[in-house]
Order: structure tokens, then C-alpha cells, then sequence
């Protein structure tokens, strides 16, 4: 079986098992972690030979970017402070204290070498919570803080990755140079994402085919990681930047047919890029323990140890946030409250970048010698992903559930209230322009008034139950033609697929005709 064989495997894994993991209220990592260390138990399975120097670059722009933009930057400013406060100061303390540890119980790892554990093993990874969080109906704001802080996170532990490996390979430590390179590092990759936004920005515009932007898309990640990273600076960062810039530009409103396919094309490339990265632990894990040998027994207690600090660490931090919280000091607005700080506290799984950050350790050191605990340091990052993810991802959704942890109903409803009376305002303000200007007739314009009013208003909001009863009964007909229109659609697919088997029709036109009637079909749900 060859290395793409092998690759193509954890790939299909991947996908098998999200929809299996949905049934199962799991986080889809945790199978593939598990897939992951199935197949790395199958004798005689070729290793995925990927350099360590093209590991980060390759693997991680891609999953900062999709994540990136299912966020905003105005989410992010209005909850600095948690955000900050997890994603730079936990990370700091859970570096410093893993440090700590693993250089006591484990004499043999140089204190360089434990510096590096604690910055890979420090960030946890938001993907498997959020996944949770969308599915169990968490309140937006604690989904906001998980997501901002599996962002930020990755900046702050990478980058004292980065100056901790710098030391060890070149074999000599300078802190203040430590600190010069840490706001060197973000001062730059801030400009250079801004560029690159810029410059993505001015090809956007010039491209009107979706099929050509979405390409681009898929380039703007690495045009920000890979020059960032070569000058010095934080990629993880710059690529954040450009994608917080991109996101906050309103783009073309109707660009319906770009949103649509760029939303598909990366929601399908993080789902592969998890999947290889995830499995990628369970075929690595398999290959560091024969690496080890012997001492592997040994370190397995040690790899526990530093999951039980990690795990210790964000609840101790967790439950001091919890009181600042209280006092308004951290949380503004209203009280962070034990529930959503428990669930913050438990969701601490590590995965992606410490993943990618152990196997992107470099074999030697500038002298030639090999890297001090390399092989170590990976065993243990490894064990620690693993022990996280089953722990407290199979274990996250059952305390979500038993502490009765729910989206506020009001809040949420006033926030959809709010963003459909921005909507309401602007198609009316239209509809009057147009009728003052095209003549439209009155009885159509105000067909489309009582169409639009009901689309953004909801049945409590109307103040007479005869009105109630008449917005159910329009949108019970309004169903029904939906899916009258749908079966209607669904014969006319399925009569023009099997014409496209049948000679005298075009394929190429056929598909033309079928792309407008999926557009279509999406437009009604379903």
C-alpha cells in the first residue's frame, strides 16, 4: 500500500464517521482519533512522509482561514477580555506549569525540550467544541468566547513555540531577545495579513466567476502564512488578519451563487483536512512508540500526569474567572454564571496545533545533533491529544446535558428581531423607490409588502390573534406551494438526468438547465 493509498483512507475515515458521530453526539475527531489508531495497528502500513518544515504551512493556514470566517472581528472585540484571557494568559501559565512538571518527573528532557512541550501541549482546539456547542444549542456568546479563543490561542502557543525551538536548535536562550521577537512577531504578521487582504481584496473584485474566486480564497491562507513565516513573524496571525479584514468588507449582495459555493468548498475542506490531520495522531502515535522502546510504559504515566495538569490548570483558571466574572472585573454585561464556566473548564481537548506542532519538530539541531527528547516529546504530545479527546470530548455533550446548559430563547429572539428589522427596513425602503420610479402597480407592490413582512416577522411579535391566525394560515399555503414547487423541480432533475444518458440532447446544455434549477431548489430548503 503506498503513502497516497494511506492518506486516501484517512480521508474516506473522515467522512464516514462525522455522520456516524452526529448519530453518537460525539465530536467527528474523536472517531477519527480513534480510526486514526486502528489503522496504525495494521501490520506493514507505510508512514505518511511529510516533512516536518512543510507540516505547519501545509496543514494549519487552511483550518485557521475556515474557521476565521465563520467568525468577525466585532465578535472578537466585543469579548476581548475572556478571549484575551484565555487565549494569552492560560496559554502562558498552562506552558509554564507543563514546563514545570515535565522537567521534574522527567529528568532526562532538557528544560529546553520541556519549554517546547508546554508551548505544543498549551492551546486547546475549538473545532471539536464548537461542533458540540452548534448541535446542543450552547448560548452564542460561550460559542464566541470557545471560537475566539481557539483562534488566538494558536497565535500565542505557536509563537512561543516558535522562539522555544529557535532556542533549543540553535542551542542558546536569550529572554529579552524572547520578548523582542514575540512583538516583533506580531507586530509583522499583522501587516502582512492586512496587505494581503488588500490585495485579495483588489482581486475579488476584478473576478466575477465563483469558481475563480473561491480558487483564490484557497491561495489567501497560504499568501498570508508563508511570507509571514518567512519573515520571522506569526503566520497563524497574519492568516487571521487577512481573513478578519476580507470578512469585515461587504462583499456583493448578490453574489448569491459565489456565497454558496465558497461556503460548500471550504466546509468540505476542513472536513478533509481534519480528518488527515486527526488520523495522522493515531498512525503517528503507532510509530513513536516503537521508537521509544522500553522507556514507552514509563512515559505513558508521564504523557497522564501532563493531561491531568492541563486539565487542572483550565479548571483552576476557570473557576477564577468564574468569581472575577461576578465582580464585572472580566465578564462585561452579565455574569459569566457556573454553568457556562463549567463547560469552558471541560472544554480544554487539545487536537490540530498540537498535533501539527509535534510532528513539525525538527529531527536536529544546527550542530547536527538530534533534537534533545524529540521522539519523547512526541510520544507525550500524543498521548495528551488523545487522552483529551476521550475524556472530555465523549464526556463534554453528558455534562452539557446535565447541567441544563441552553441558549437564552428571549436573547436570541430579540437578536433575530433585531437583524430582521434591518432587513425588513432596507426591502421596503426598495420596494417604495421602485414603485415611485418603474410605476409599479399598488396591488402588486403591496403583494410583495404582505410577502416580505411575513418572511421577517415573527407570530409573536403580531398584536392581535387575528392577525396571528392569519400569518399561520399564509405561511401553511406558503409551504405548500414550496413543496409542490420542490416535487415539480424533483421530476423535472430527474427527467433531464435521464435524458443526459439518452442520445440527442446536449450534456452541456443539460447542465446548464440543471444548475438553474438547483439554485432554485436551494433557494426554497428542504
Amino acid at each position: 500500500m503506498s503513502e497516497l493509498a494511506v492518506g486516501f483512507i484517512l480521508v474516506l475515515g473522515g467522512i464516514l464517521l462525522t455522520p456516524l458521530a452526529e448519530r453518537m453526539r460525539v465530536p467527528a475527531p474523536v472517531l477519527t482519533t480513534i480510526f486514526g489508531l486502528m489503522l496504525g495497528l495494521v501490520p506493514s502500513l507505510p508512514d505518511l512522509s511529510i516533512p516536518p518544515e512543510a507540516m505547519l504551512p501545509l496543514l494549519l493556514p487552511p483550518l485557521l482561514y475556515a474557521a476565521a470566517r465563520r467568525s468577525s472581528w466585532r465578535e472578537f472585540a466585543a469579548n476581548v477580555k475572556p478571549i484575551l484571557v484565555m487565549a494569552v494568559a492560560l496559554v502562558f501559565v498552562t506552558a509554564a506549569v507543563v514546563s514545570l512538571v515535565a522537567a521534574s518527573v522527567h529528568p532526562a528532557l532538557p528544560i529546553g525540550g520541556a519549554i517546547i512541550l508546554g508551548a505544543i501541549v498549551s492551546p486547546p482546539d475549538a473545532a471539536a467544541v464548537t461542533t458540540i456547542a452548534g448541535r446542543l444549542g450552547l448560548p452564542r456568546r460561550l460559542v464566541t468566547v470557545l471560537e475566539g479563543e481557539g483562534l488566538f490561542n494558536d497565535v500565542t502557543a505557536l509563537t512561543l513555540y516558535q522562539v522555544a525551538v529557535a532556542g533549543v536548535v540553535a542551542g542558546s536562550f536569550s529572554p529579552w531577545r524572547a520578548m523582542g521577537e514575540f512583538v516583533y512577531s506580531g507586530a509583522a504578521a499583522v501587516l502582512i495579513g492586512l496587505l494581503v487582504g488588500l490585495f485579495a481584496k483588489v482581486l475579488f473584485d476584478q473576478l466575477s466567476d465563483s469558481r475563480l474566486t473561491t480558487a483564490l480564497s484557497l491561495l489567501v491562507p497560504y499568501l498570508a502564512y508563508i511570507p509571514a513565516d518567512e519573515a520571522g513573524a506569526s503566520g497563524v496571525l497574519a492568516v487571521l488578519t487577512a481573513a478578519f479584514f476580507l470578512g469585515g468588507i461587504s462583499g456583493d449582495p448578490d453574489d448569491i451563487e459565489g456565497r454558496l459555493v465558497a461556503g460548500s468548498f471550504w466546509d468540505v475542506t476542513e472536513l478533509m483536512v481534519t480528518a488527515i490531520t486527526f488520523g495522522l495522531i493515531g498512525l503517528e502515535l503507532v510509530n513513536v512508540w516503537h521508537s521509544v522502546g522500553p522507556a514507552a510504559g514509563r512515559l505513558i504515566w508521564t504523557a497522564v500526569l501532563i493531561g491531568g495538569v492541563v486539565i487542572a490548570v483550565r479548571a483552576l483558571w476557570m473557576m477564577a474567572a468564574y468569581f472575577f466574572s461576578r465582580s464585572g472585573r472580566l465578564w462585561s454585561g452579565r455574569a459569566l454564571g457556573w454553568q457556562g464556566a463549567l463547560v469552558i473548564a471541560w472544554s480544554g481537548m487539545r487536537g490540530v496545533v498540537t498535533i501539527v506542532t509535534a510532528l513539525a519538530l525538527p529531527f536536529t539541531t544546527d550542530s547536527g545533533e538530534p533534537l534533545p527528547g524529540r521522539d519523547q516529546i512526541l510520544f507525550v504530545a500524543m498521548i495528551v491529544v488523545v487522552l483529551t479527546l476521550l475524556l472530555q470530548g465523549l464526556t463534554l455533550p453528558w455534562l452539557i446535558a446535565r447541567i441544563g446548559l441552553r441558549v437564552d430563547a428571549e436573547r436570541e429572539a430579540a437578536a433575530t428581531r433585531k437583524v430582521h428589522e434591518v432587513a425588513r427596513e432596507a426591502a421596503f425602503q426598495r420596494l417604495d423607490e421602485l414603485l415611485g420610479e418603474d410605476g409599479l402597480p399598488t396591488d402588486a407592490a403591496e403583494r410583495m409588502r404582505a410577502r416580505y413582512e411575513l418572511m421577517f416577522t415573527d407570530t409573536e411579535d403580531l398584536p392581535e390573534p387575528g392577525q396571528r391566525n392569519e400569518r399561520e394560515r399564509m405561511l401553511a399555503f406558503r409551504d405548500k406551494l414550496r413543496e409542490t414547487e420542490r416535487e415539480m423541480m424533483s421530476a423535472a432533475r430527474a427527467a433531464l438526468l435521464a435524458a443526459r444518458t439518452r442520445p440527442g440532447y446536449d450534456p452541456a446544455i443539460i447542465d446548464q438547465v440543471m444548475s438553474t434549477l438547483d439554485v432554485r431548489s436551494a433557494g426554497l430548503g428542504g
